[in-house]
């Protein structure tokens, strides 16, 4: 860990602090080792945790300035934007009801955000932030981490291309079984504030996991959702928000999809799966062997195309790091995201300055639009799956 080094902010890695992500928290670790991976940041000051005294704790553990190691984020924020090398961006990887106003509180110092998902907990922050990125003009990064996929980049371009034809049905599901008890009455941290909708927003596997599914299709098909039927459950007694959910979806221009999102399924992990079916072919992905993409012309016999193999495109190419047959997943994914976040602060830097175009990342837009999916399913639910406007 490099703690208190000046960096000039014309060249060098990028200087950036973290918000939560301290003693027992999962999340804060992976955004730490991905922003390593690729030399594009170095962490230099934190504010680890709502309590000031584990914060501080946290803080220390990591080799922290102890004059850059906060008590909160408000202090972190007004600190950090006083300092000649202070931080040039953030990562915030709270539980969803602190994002929004960590957020803002980081966005007005000037600095860039680069925040975990959902966005926020409510839609009405969800846009209140958009607005509040727009008019600062800063970078704003939100980490979801299987965009950053080489093979998930491989068929987003084979669908840009045309390879598939035009879609016609979208399938994804992310289902897991670790919350199938009540693990949020064990001490488990991870579950408790997941299922409590004080600190989650108003859903549970929607909010979760469901909103990796949704946006995952929607990154790679491109379509624009229209519609959605969902049936949301929380079979666990007791519990307040969804742990399982099964959605309909119906895309502007005839597309038709379905998301499962399920909490409660033994024997999965992190099932996530995408499979895309167009008028010339289709794709299936599986986050469990990210380098394989499975691709089907019509009538055609089942192709494998392997990360870094015959058949992978530049786009695939562009976020591989490692030669094919070693396996590349999910810390190099979240990295992706933190390397284009780093190439458009580059860009930021230079007056009026924008990133190349093959630079993808999702931005605010995207994360407003996952929490409208969230509350349009929950809407849905109560409604006996009425059809509803995202």
């Amino acid at each position: 860990m490099v703690s208190g080094t000046k960096i000039e902010s014309g060249g060098g890695p990028i200087r950036y602090g973290m918000v939560g992500g301290g003693q027992g928290a999962f999340i804060g670790g992976v955004h730490r080792i991905a922003a390593r991976i690729d030399g594009e940041f170095v962490l230099v000051a934190g504010a680890l945790s709502s309590s000031p005294e584990r914060a501080k704790a946290s803080g220390a553990e990591l080799g922290l300035d102890p004059e850059r190691n906060y008590g909160s984020f408000q202090e972190m924020a007004k600190a950090e934007a006083r300092r000649p090398d202070g931080i040039e961006a953030v990562a915030i990887v709270t539980p969803n009801h602190m994002h929004y106003p960590a957020a803002k509180a980081f966005l007005e110092a000037g600095i860039h955000v680069i925040c975990d998902k959902p966005l926020t907990s409510t839609l009405a922050d969800a846009k209140k932030l958009a607005a509040l990125v727009e008019k600062s003009g800063k970078v704003f990064v939100l980490t979801h981490n299987y965009t950053g996929y080489p093979m998930i980049r491989q068929a987003r371009e084979m669908i840009q291309k045309g390879q598939l034809g035009d879609i016609r049905v979208v399938q994804a599901e992310y289902p897991q079984d670790w919350l199938t008890e009540k693990a949020e009455d064990t001490g488990s941290k991870q579950a408790a504030w997941r299922v409590d909708p004080k600190q989650s927003g108003v859903g549970g596997s929607t909010g979760d996991i469901g909103t990796h599914a949704y946006n995952l299709a929607r990154f790679v098909t491109g379509l624009e959702l229209d519609s959605l039927s969902a049936d949301l459950d929380a079979f666990v007694k007791g519990r307040l928000l969804d742990d399982n959910a099964h959605v309909m979806l119906r895309f502007k221009g005839g597309a038709k999809g379905m998301i499962w999102a399920s909490q409660v399924a033994p024997g999965n992990e992190n099932g996530l799966k995408l499979r895309v079916y167009g008028t010339k072919g289709g794709i299936e992905w599986v986050q469990a062997d990210p380098n394989y993409l499975w691709f089907t012309p019509f009538g055609e016999p089942k192709r494998l195309i392997t990360r870094g193999g015959a058949g992978a495109g530049p786009a695939a190419a562009r976020v591989s790091r490692v030669p094919p047959g070693h396996p590349e997943g999910y810390l190099e994914g979240f990295a992706t995201i933190y390397a284009e976040a780093a190439r458009a602060i580059r860009a930021a830097r230079k007056k009026n300055g924008k990133p190349a175009k093959d630079v993808v990342y999702p931005t605010v837009q995207d994360g407003v639009e996952g929490v409208a999916f969230v509350e349009a399913c929950v809407k849905s639910s109560k409604k006996n799956a009425a059809w509803t406007k995202l």
